[in-house]
């Protein structure tokens, strides 16, 4: 018999479909409903894929078959997200180019892509690296940069729901009147724009980093000393958009884990920003404030503080400043300067992430300078401590040590007064506090403020509304939203990024560069080594830096995220040189339908794709205001399941629940050292929930999955496994382990079992005992008979139903049941075995084309119709029914699916056991529900 040959059939069927371009998509299909099914695509490293990585492309190919056969045009792109740091370090490494690296890894990538059998159009590819790309990402930052945000600009969305708030063009800013520098007013109002602020320096890598790439102070990459100093970068006004980001999140169909995730991360959070008077004539600043109002920036002589509890502000009994406030500087005394400045060194080692730790042991420094509570008069001291950011709210709290625990911990830790200002009941207003009492309540001992404010005995809503009604009345304080999620810092100190499309003059004026003269390209340097110093490795190209004798070229480059937010609308029009998509298409195909990656994206790349897009929707550029409305993430798939066992020092085996970490490794409840011992996988059973010794089931393992590592040496290589069992075993097996959403560990004796039932379904078609390839002689062009017509309509409405809900797990049972019934039976009708075929193909195109090409078709099944089935067929034509005595299951009957109360009535009755319970009783009711139960109730004992 010819062999299920995997190499031979799947090269073939490639070679086919990038032949003939079978999975080209036109751009317009009128008469058919669209699809546009996404992947997040891959940065291209120099490891290749791992299995974990075809889950995800798997999952949509199988939905884009699926769909392609249901009559829908759909659209499945690849292309690479290959600007980044990973390359440009390699590169230094080995001197060779990163542009050179990089379309090595693409190279690579897309060999083992297509390996697999996706169906992409591979006639849309793209690469952020490519000019032709990076034109029109440099296109977009112009779009940003020329846009200001209205917040009050009221508007209606595409589904009829009133909105507010929307990016305007910057030409249409109202400039105040009397505006000394309007450039300047428009610049600070941008969406782009550049400040200084306090970054993660790291000068071995020659960047600034995230605060999530740092961890103790060190690079995550590399583990290198980072620092934090105050740097010009440019920002992206992102935090304009915050609500609408955290409201239209609602309009989208993505997991609600995902989206409690995006809420959480912008962080919305009303109060009241107050403002603290540090200046020489406190009755001058506050006459000035009450006839001009509230400003919009405090000014040289006070602090603003935002606070979510206004109520507490009685409460306020120091300050704490950022180390890296604009005021300590000015206000810091002489006899306090040597330590204010060593406790800022030390604080610049820290990352975000270790100065918020609210386990780490409070610090902070006085200045020795006192700010004036507006609602107290009171002076109170100003410190600096590490455990206020200057990224986030205003970089400056009012301490309120009786209701914030930082705060109580650090007033704890210096002797600074603790006042209980809130408390359940106005009659424990004299209650000391044992620690920070947060919790709404009673506003007590909050009297005898600056011109008798006083709101005592008022619950905490009540509270908060009163007072800072009266901040606004007096120009003090004013009501506002304030956001955890903090403004974009858009630009890297590095080589292999996108250069920015601007241009700084004398007294860093900004202007853009004209979109003709789009894509600034990025120059070829010979040496992008960091110095060490912030400073850009493109200041080195000093010719190309110099745009004309008033203008400078920008050297910072845009970040890996850039090229990755708008990649899904230039698939749509990959070729375009005119423009980045042309709007008839993005109207077409917008939004994508289905969008699957991993879950580590949940926060970062989706937010920022969301902020642009809706950037872009607001310019009028696309017609949708979301990009993506369904997303799924793809559970991870761990390395294979490692097993470890524990001896004592006598050799004995200790059961690992008596086993427990320690400093230098492991040690038993006693405290005795046990030595870990690595088993195969044949040395171990699985007992219940979890796995015993196999020579001593009384002694449990240890049996754990590991994330794939380099370092843990559990990677798989999908090109080892599609050279020995084919991508088909491979796409199928990924998608029997489990659910798609499900974590799940590597096991290749899943494989081996997957390629196992396609070797079955080989030989349910092709004849075993010829020596050419042809069908088996069983396969007969005859009628299914009514058990087979029944068994096929019921697998056809099976896995449809699967696919359509992405399980694709249960839609491959369906197939292996389908498989054990045919393969046994003498005459297997050839259209049972196209059927099969045709449900096959979305999950195992290649053995699928080659079996369809074998049963007598010359065109490839891609875009057959999917198969039919008559819903009659689903129906049984028995149904076996509970019988029940006195409400207790006492036997079961078979009877016709139509069968009526009486028919049904009189099987049960006939049965043996339930006519002995009631031979000679008294029946007070017979309770007969068809095609569910029938309950004898009887006078005495059943």
């Amino acid at each position: 018999m010819p062999a299920y040959h995997v190499q031979r059939i799947e090269k073939k069927w490639q070679a086919y479909w990038e032949r003939n371009k079978t999975f080209r998509t036109p751009d317009v299909s009128p008469g058919k409903p669209k699809l546009y099914v996404l992947d997040m695509f891959p940065y291209p490293s120099g490891a290749g894929l791992h299995v974990g990585h075809p889950e995800g492309y798997t999952a949509t190919d199988i939905v884009c078959r699926y769909k392609r056969m249901r009559g829908f045009n759909v659209l499945h792109p690849m292309g690479w997200d290959a600007f980044g740091l990973p390359a440009e370090q390699y590169a230094i490494k080995t001197g060779t180019h990163p542009r050179i690296t990089t379309q090595n890894n693409i190279d690579n990538f897309r060999r083992q892509i297509k390996s697999l059998g996706f169906s992409y159009d591979w006639d849309r590819e793209i690469d952020t690296t490519d000019p032709h790309y990076y034109k029109w990402t440099q296109w977009i930052f112009l779009q940003l940069f020329d846009t200001w945000y209205d917040p009050d600009f009221a508007w209606t969305d595409p589904d009829g729901r009133a909105r507010k708030g929307k990016g305007r063009p910057i030409a249409e800013l109202p400039i105040p009147a009397g505006m000394a520098d309007p450039d300047a007013y428009r610049d600070s109002k941008r969406l782009a724009y550049r400040a200084e602020v306090p970054v993660n320096w790291c000068p071995e890598l020659g960047t600034v980093l995230a605060n999530e790439e740092v961890i103790d102070g060190k690079s995550e990459r590399g583990n290198h000393p980072v620092v934090r100093m105050p740097l010009k970068q440019w920002m992206l006004r992102i935090t304009a958009y915050a609500d609408r980001l955290a409201e239209e999140i609602e309009f989208v169909d993505w997991p609600r884990a995902i989206k409690e995730m995006q809420r959480n991360w912008i962080g919305r959070s009303e109060g009241a920003e107050v403002d603290f008077y540090v200046g020489q004539d406190v009755n001058h600043w506050r006459e000035g404030r009450r006839a001009s109002g509230w400003p919009e920036s405090p000014g040289g002589d006070a602090i603003r503080v935002f606070t979510t509890r206004p109520d507490t502000l009685f409460g306020a009994t120091y300050m704490v400043l950022a180390p890296e406030h604009p005021l300590v500087d000015r206000l810091t005394t002489p006899e306090r300067r040597e330590a204010v400045e060593s406790y800022r060194r030390a604080t610049s080692g820290k990352s975000d992430l270790d100065r918020t730790d609210l386990a780490k042991t409070k610090s902070g420094v006085a200045i020795g300078a006192s700010a004036i509570n507006p609602v107290t008069g009171r002076s109170i001291p100003i410190w600096i401590a590490d455990y206020v950011l200057m990224g986030y709210g205003t970089g400056a709290i009012m301490a309120v040590p009786g209701h914030d625990i930082r705060d109580f911990e650090f007033a704890q830790k210096f002797e600074l007064p603790i006042l209980r200002v809130v408390a359940p009941s106005a009659d424990l207003a004299g209650t000391a506090l044992e620690t920070a009492e947060s919790e709404y309540g009673i506003a007590v001992n909050s009297h005898g403020g600056v011109e008798g404010v006083s709101i005592d005995g008022l619950p905490t809503d009540q509270a908060k509304a009163t007072i800072t009604a009266w901040l606004d009345q007096h120009g003090l304080g004013h009501k506002t939203v304030n956001y955890k999620l903090r403004d974009w810092l858009f630009s890297r100190q590095r080589y292999w990024g996108e250069p920015f499309p601007i241009l700084l003059g004398e007294g860093e004026t900004l202007k853009a560069v004209p979109e003709a003269e789009l894509p600034v390209l990025l120059p070829e340097l010979a040496d992008f080594r960091p110095s060490g110093k912030p400073e850009p490795p493109l200041g080195k190209a000093t010719d190309w830096i110099q745009y004309s004798s008033s203008y400078q070229r920008e050297t910072n480059t845009m970040p890996q995220w850039a090229g990755s937010c708008w990649y899904f609308l230039r698939y749509l029009d990959p070729t375009n040189d005119e423009r980045p998509w042309n709007p008839e298409l993005e109207k077409y195909w917008m939004p994508v339908d289905l969008y699957v990656g991993g879950a580590e994206h949940a926060v970062l790349h989706l937010l920022y794709s969301r902020f642009w897009h809706k950037l872009l929707f607001d310019r009028g550029h696309v017609s949708t205001p979301e990009p993506f409305q369904r997303l799924v993430n793809q559970g991870m798939i761990l390395g294979e399941t490692e097993y470890t066992g524990y001896q004592d020092e006598s050799d004995r085996w200790v059961s690992v629940s008596k086993v427990k970490e320690t400093e230098s490794g492991h040690a038993d409840l006693e405290g005795r050292p046990v030595q870990a011992v690595k088993l195969e996988p044949e040395q171990v059973v699985k007992k219940g929930e979890g796995f015993v010794l196999a020579d001593d089931p009384e002694v449990r393992i240890d049996a754990r999955a590991h994330k794939m590592s380099k370092a843990r040496g559990n990677v798989i290589n999908p090109d080892i496994v599609v050279d020995e069992y084919g991508a088909d075993s491979l796409r199928l097996y990924e998608m029997f382990m489990g659910p798609l959403e499900a974590v799940k560990p590597w096991n290749m004796k899943g494989v081996e079992g997957v390629f196992r039932f396609l070797s079955r379904a080989w030989r349910m078609i092709i004849d075993a005992d010829s020596e050419e390839l042809r069908v088996d002689s069983k396969i007969q062009d005859v009628a299914l008979t009514p058990e087979q017509a029944k068994l096929v309509a019921r697998t056809v409405a099976a896995v449809s139903d699967d696919l359509d809900a992405m399980r694709f797990n249960t839609a491959i049972s369906r197939l292996m049941e389908f498989t054990n019934a045919f393969t046994g039976q003498d005459v297997r009708p050839k259209s049972a075995m196209e059927t099969f075929t045709l449900l096959l193909a979305p999950m195992a195109p290649h053995i699928a084309e080659e079996l369809w090409e074998l049963l007598g078709h010359t065109e490839t099944l891609a875009y057959h119709p999917w198969p039919t089935f008559d819903p009659a067929l689903l129906k049984d034509d028995e149904v076996e029914i509970p019988v029940q005595v006195n409400g207790k299951v006492r036997g079961r009957v078979v009877v016709p699916a139509d069968a009526g109360r009486d028919a049904i009535e009189a099987a049960a009755r006939a049965d043996e056991k339930v006519a002995a319970l009631i031979e000679g009783k008294a029946i007070k009711k017979i309770i007969v529900v068809p095609g569910k139960l029938v309950n004898f109730v009887v006078a005495g004992p059943s």
